[in-house]
Formats: structure tokens, C-alpha cells, sequence
């Protein structure tokens, strides 16, 4: 194993302080110096690594969008049927590292903040379509070609309902029972398209 640089340290501790102070003060509010700030470093530094704030975001997506990746990727390697690789793709987006207030949080300024930013709109289209494409992928195998499409937009559709949800609720997140809820809706509507 490698030494891991001082580069990828200083990246890290920047990435976990753009989560934490986009979720305190919105993304639109806060200011290279509160994430500097937060990660004990200076504004300089954000400028010296990333080179702007928006930037500085892109490389935060891109962090989550890995951890949302490696997440599905655990899932598949253990899903042995269509329906199993479905609740995978399920279960990745509700993955306990991954589902937190600050997370649904900077997810939904993320969302909203893509059609402005041309990087952000890139990184979104590319997320979406990778989401669409493991739901199809794994529904051809389970539903006739005419009710497809309409379980894909409803199970894309509830996840994010759900994950604005939690961006908003003052209640505790619970990533297990978010999972069970999921697959309890996931598989409410493949009994009703069958």
C-alpha cells in the first residue's frame, strides 16, 4: 500500500468541510473562508487545490458519486437474481454512509444548484443516467416492456422524494428502515406492473 500524499489528506479534509458548511449555511450563502474555516485551513488553500468554489463542489459530487458507486458496486457483487440487483441499486442510495442530514442536504443543493452550473449540470445528467440505467437494465428481466418505464420514473421519482424528506425533517435518519421502505415500495409495484 502506498503513502497516501498530503494532497489527498488536504482534499479530504476539504471535501468533508464543503459538506459540513454547505449543509449549515446553503451553498449559495457560504463562502470559500467558512469552508476553509471549518476545515482549519485558509481560503488560499480551497483557491491553491481546487481553484473556486464551484470547483470546489464538483470535486464534493464527485466524492459522494464515488461513494454512491462503490456502494452499488458492493451490493452487485453479492445479488444473485434481477430482482436482488434491483434492491442493490436500491439499498446503494440509501447506504448508511451515505444517507445523513448532511448528505441529503448537500444532495438537494446539489440538484438545485445543477441546471446553473454548466459542471454541476454535467455531473447531475451523468448520476441520472446511471441510476436509469440500472433500473432498466434490471427491469427488462422483470416486467413486460409496456409497464417498465412507468416503475422506473416511480421508484427514481420516491427516492428522491425521499431524500428531500430528509433534507428537511427534523427527525432522525435511520438508512435501515429507509432501505425496508424502499424495497417494501419497490416490490408493491412490481406486484401491481406484473
Amino acid at each position: 500500500m502506498g503513502r497516501t500524499r498530503i494532497r489527498d489528506i488536504r482534499h479530504e479534509e476539504l471535501i468533508h468541510a464543503t459538506i459540513t458548511a454547505v449543509h449549515q449555511r446553503g451553498y449559495a450563502a457560504v463562502t470559500m473562508a467558512e469552508i476553509a474555516a471549518e476545515a482549519g485551513a485558509s481560503a488560499a488553500s480551497i483557491n491553491y487545490y481546487f481553484g473556486s468554489k464551484e470547483k470546489l463542489m464538483e470535486a464534493t459530487m464527485r466524492r459522494l458519486l464515488s461513494l454512491l458507486k462503490d456502494a452499488m458496486l458492493e451490493r452487485y457483487a453479492v445479488a444473485k437474481t434481477p430482482e436482488d440487483r434491483l434492491m442493490a441499486v436500491i439499498d446503494a442510495n440509501f447506504a448508511d454512509r451515505l444517507y445523513t442530514f448532511e448528505q441529503c442536504s448537500i444532495w438537494m443543493q446539489f440538484w438545485a444548484n445543477a441546471p446553473y452550473v454548466t459542471s454541476l449540470s454535467r455531473l447531475h445528467r451523468i448520476n441520472r443516467a446511471r441510476v436509469m440505467s440500472h433500473f432498466r437494465a434490471e427491469l427488462r428481466s422483470l416486467l413486460p416492456d409496456d409497464r417498465r418505464e412507468i416503475v422506473r420514473e416511480a421508484l427514481q421519482s420516491y427516492m428522491d422524494g425521499v431524500w428531500l424528506e430528509a433534507a428537511q425533517s427534523a427527525k432522525s435518519l435511520d438508512p435501515a428502515a429507509a432501505r425496508a421502505e424502499a424495497r417494501r415500495f419497490a416490490k408493491l409495484l412490481l406486484e401491481n406492473a406484473s
